[in-house]
């Protein structure tokens, strides 16, 4: 196969909180569960035993590009099992990690890409401060300086909001993703894809594996050679699909123990 990179979104793909577990069966049966992520000195994160050996095997035999909306701050919480990555994608592609530490030219390069292709992040914040009702928004952020998310009480939200949301944005070159309680605006040429695309041209790799489960994570499915997307989520939720995709049947944590396995098959098959 040559080469191979293995890029994927973390959270709800890989990593899951306590309440995206989706431990539906009897208690007895739960998978032994790995915590990977603390905040506060509380829990946080989690992934199966089983899907952690898998991505320390998968980390030694190809290499692993996290691919994350996180902020850098925010990924560096996460302590996956395996080597640390040569490469990792944060704050949807706006941060390219190397060995650690964020790229000033991949910054350079994409900030440029965003000013000349998207209205300023200012003015979506704007619009997000005026059409936000703080009874059922629970926060507002921008992160990075390159994108804005709520976090919502989600069966609150008026019915036709997102759409409208999502449509004002079209029109000024963003996109609108609601992943569990946040609704993320994110300008068009901020996506994994791009920073991909530039992992790609440094590493020299020849083929590219993905899996994710958002409508952020569709532009990475598509570049990929082969990807997968678990039973849940957006992507999931309306019915996307794509040539060399396979959508699990499988939803939570089970799902990321799923997708660790595929991975590692198709990259030492």
């Amino acid at each position: 196969m040559g080469d191979v990179l293995v890029a994927s979104d973390l959270d709800r793909t890989l990593i899951y909180s306590e309440r995206a577990l989706a431990l539906d069966g009897p208690d007895r049966e739960a998978p032994r569960l790995l915590c990977v992520e603390v905040l506060d000195g509380r829990p946080l994160s989690y992934l199966t035993e089983r899907a952690a050996a898998l991505l320390a095997e998968l980390g030694r035999k190809a290499g692993f590009v996290p691919a994350t909306t996180r902020t850098v701050e925010q990924y560096r919480r996460v302590n996956l099992p395996g080597p640390q990555p040569t490469y990792a994608i944060c704050a949807n592609g706006g941060q390219l990690l190397v060995d650690g530490a964020p790229d000033p030219d991949w910054r350079r390069e994409i900030t440029a890409r965003i000013a000349a292709g998207s209205a300023p992040a200012a003015e979506v914040v704007r619009q997000l401060a005026l059409c936000a009702d703080p009874e059922w928004t629970r926060k507002r952020r921008v992160a990075d300086e390159l994108f804005a998310y709520l976090v919502v009480e989600r069966d609150r939200l008026p019915a036709g909001w997102l759409a409208e949301l999502t449509g004002w944005c079209a029109e000024r070159g963003w996109r609108v993703s609601l992943q569990g309680r946040k609704v993320y605006a994110v300008p068009q040429p901020l996506c994994k894809s791009a920073a991909l695309a530039e992992v790609l041209r440094r590493s020299g790799a020849d083929t590219v594996l993905a899996a994710g489960d958002s409508l952020l994570d569709a532009d990475l499915l598509l570049a990929a050679d082969a990807g997968w997307r678990p039973g849940h989520g957006e992507l999931a939720d309306s019915g996307w699909t794509a040539p060399g995709v396979t959508a699990l049947a499988e939803v939570g944590v089970a799902a990321g123990e799923e997708i660790a396995r595929r991975f590692l098959s198709a990259a030492v098959g």
